[in-house]
């Protein structure tokens, strides 16, 4: 089964990827990995989710918002390689949650990210990880997820 036909069955339907921000690109291959800028939190309506966790956002809200980094981490990855087919291995994540002080659960924060690239990649979407909390984040989302990716050439 490929990819596009794995997000299909799991009713996942890629948004256009976002345009950066800033000075910088959404994507740089190099050496056989594929490096992806920060996708921030993107609702499924375009609108940002934006907000604290621990704060103004739920444990829940924040596992949303981390899913929805993910499904732009791969809008991103199909813009770049032309094919979601040539994903080798999703090979780390770097999750920055926007927390107050006392939140600590930025762990499963970040599988919001992380059990999305496991239900799409399979085996190939097992990877390593950080999940840090942050003070803020651009715009003031809740999530932002940056990936490396081995790919096919």
């Amino acid at each position: 089964m490929s990819i596009d036909q794995r997000l299909s069955e799991l009713g996942i339907n890629l948004p256009e990827p976002a345009a950066p921000v800033a000075a910088y690109v959404p994507a740089v291959e190099r050496g056989g990995l594929l490096h992806i800028s920060g996708q921030i939190s993107f609702a499924e309506d375009g609108s940002l989710i934006k907000g604290r966790l621990g704060e103004d956002v739920d444990l829940d809200g924040g596992i949303a918002a981390a899913r929805r980094c993910g499904v732009m981490l791969i809008a991103q990855m199909k813009a770049a390689l032309g094919s979601l087919d040539r994903v080798e291995k999703i090979v780390k994540l770097g999750v920055f949650v926007n927390s107050d002080p006392s939140f600590i659960d930025q762990p499963k924060v970040a599988n919001g990210a992380s059990e999305l690239m496991q239900d799409v990649f399979g085996e190939a979407g097992r990877h390593a990880r950080s999940a840090v909390g942050v003070a803020v984040l651009p715009l003031g989302v809740a999530v932002e997820v940056d990936a490396i990716v081995a790919v096919r050439a």
